[in-house]
């Protein structure tokens, strides 16, 4: 079997969200009239964005803070915490599933509430990374993200503009507009803080950034069912087998066969999460000819069996509908 092409990684980070495939689960509009304020479930998975258009208000953090809710600022809730949004102190904060928002389709709403005082215009919403590995790039991030305006935010701000001036102009299509923008505003949002954060790009994200073992890391992302070798891979990331185990261990923390397997497992459950395949075709699409060894190595490498992962998602209801839901 020939190795792939040995094909550079211009941005570490743009492979990484690539790979883990975000996409929205709620998206929400709203105009609110002081005094206003609500309370946003915990949505665990979900990243949740808040983008204040014009007026203000605050935000009760997952950590018990309040933060000031601006305009031209963007703030993202990453691990799915409660929190709560108001205009000010002492005001009601009703469960936003109590307040009447109707639905423009399955994901977008329109919520008009509060008060008879100054309008606070907002784009909010949760979003998710479907595939498995998520879990451990989410988890590198802070209870908080706020991106302010700052020459190192130039394309967020840009973004944010451009959402602003949609949500106040309005127009035909706006509603699919402002829900592309707001994806693209998580991304920024994640991208700007692994960028400013050293210390969040460990394991294989940060040797995503590696020259030669990002090349190995992006072909394994990419093709998990192919039959990967130590040498194989070392031929992509043109290296000796020898040298390329050694550093890919030193950068990933774990051996190159070792994250193969994992990340093919964590592929695994992605196809068993969302499509209609057997637990045998999963195990012949994976490079498995027995099924029973399949079993085996997801069990170990996730924890329960692969039916178990199938049934789940067969008694699961659409994306996004169990989010706010009475």
């Amino acid at each position: 079997m020939s190795a792939a092409p040995p094909f550079p990684i211009a941005d570490p980070l743009g492979e990484a969200l690539h790979v883990l495939r975000m996409s929205g689960v709620f998206y929400c509009r709203s105009e609110l009239s002081e005094p206003w304020g609500m309370t946003l479930p915990a949505t665990p998975g979900c990243l949740w964005f808040h983008v204040v258009t014009s007026g203000g208000g605050r935000l009760d953090g997952p950590g018990g803070d309040d933060e000031p809710l601006r305009p031209g600022e963007l703030v993202v809730v990453p691990h799915g915490s409660g929190h709560v949004l108001r205009s000010g102190p002492g005001v009601l904060t009703p469960d936003i599933r109590s307040i009447p928002h109707p639905m423009l389709d399955g994901r977008y709403a329109l919520l008009r509430h509060g008060g008879d005082g100054p309008v606070t215009r907002m784009v909010c919403g949760a979003v998710r990374f479907s595939h498995p590995a998520a879990r451990d790039l989410v988890d590198r991030l802070p209870p908080l993200i706020r991106v302010e305006p700052s020459p190192l935010a130039d394309r967020v701000q840009d973004t944010l503009r451009l959402l602003a001036a949609e949500v106040e102009g309005g127009g035909p299509g706006s509603d699919a507009v402002i829900t592309r923008l707001a994806d693209v505003l998580v991304i920024q949002a994640v991208r700007t803080r692994l960028e400013r954060d050293a210390t969040a790009r460990t394991g294989w994200l940060g040797a995503l950034a590696d020259d030669r073992i990002g090349r190995a890391l992006a072909a394994v992302h990419r093709e998990p069912e192919r039959d990967w070798t130590v040498a194989s891979l070392a031929a992509v990331a043109a290296m000796s087998r020898s040298a390329f185990a050694a550093r890919f261990t030193e950068l990933v923390g774990e051996p190159a066969m070792g994250y193969v397997t994992r990340w093919r497992m964590q592929a695994a459950v992605d196809v068993l999460s969302v499509g209609d395949a057997t637990v045998a075709e999963a195990a012949r699409r994976f490079g498995y000819r027995s099924e029973a060894a399949f079993v085996r190595a997801f069990a170990r490498v996730v924890g329960e069996s692969p039916g178990q992962v199938r049934r789940r998602a067969a008694t699961r209801g659409p994306a996004g509908l169990d989010v706010f839901a009475d």
